[in-house]
């Protein structure tokens, strides 16, 4: 490689690591527990609710809107979850892709990542998308990194998903799932400490 070359590429690396977004702890309190994640700093929060037993809330690019965005990294819990019979993360995770599904029934694709724990607690982690889905504004694909966490008590997903044109099949087997994964991560759960509040030193301690 001549100099001029090399010059170059370390200029390129350089640029695209300045301009690759840091990424922030997030810690949020969901009904029993702490979920703890990573996330791109390019991302806001947009939504967040509470209704009963279930907890989402939904972060997109900056800029984007709940109603109109290119990426959206979703968190959701469901209270007391782990005391149904037969419940496990696999399972929960044919759920959710199982909704997904009904939503395009024609060109849904899903490709399994396999069981995993997340510090102590069981965890599954899929790929899932639609290459045409009509609802929203226009007629798009939409794939989704989804990862379901079995709490003390309670459910938890993470999930980072995409829209893009419509297309012949979803890109589920693209390595920037698995990149994202590692994007995410540290990925955990820690007990509600009584009287502690943000930023939840005994959850960054612990991790």
């Amino acid at each position: 490689m001549t100099v001029a070359a090399l010059t170059a590429s370390l200029l390129l690396a350089t640029t695209a690591q300045a301009q690759a977004p840091q990424s922030l702890r997030v810690i949020s309190p969901i009904f029993g527990q702490l979920v703890s994640f990573a996330m791109p700093s390019n991302f806001a929060a947009v939504f967040e609710n509470t209704k009963g037993g279930h907890y989402i809330r939904e972060a997109v690019l900056q800029g984007e809107t709940p109603d109109r965005w290119t990426q959206m990294i979703t968190v959701t819990g469901e209270k007391g979850m782990t005391l149904m019979p037969g419940s496990s993360p696999q399972i929960f995770a044919g759920t959710i892709a199982g909704g997904f599904k009904a939503a395009c029934p024609d060109s849904f694709a899903a490709r399994p990542l396999g069981a995993t724990t997340f510090g102590r607690f069981e965890g599954f982690v899929a790929v899932i998308g639609c290459s045409r889905i009509d609802s929203g504004p226009t007629r798009h694909s939409e794939t989704a990194l989804l990862i379901t966490l079995k709490g003390a008590t309670d459910y938890y997903t993470i999930q980072w998903a995409e829209r893009g044109p419509e297309s012949d099949e979803p890109p589920v087997n693209d390595e920037r799932w698995e990149a994202r994964l590692r994007d995410l991560s540290p990925i955990g759960l820690c007990p509600i400490v009584a009287g502690e509040a943000a930023p939840y030193p005994s959850c960054v301690n612990k991790s």
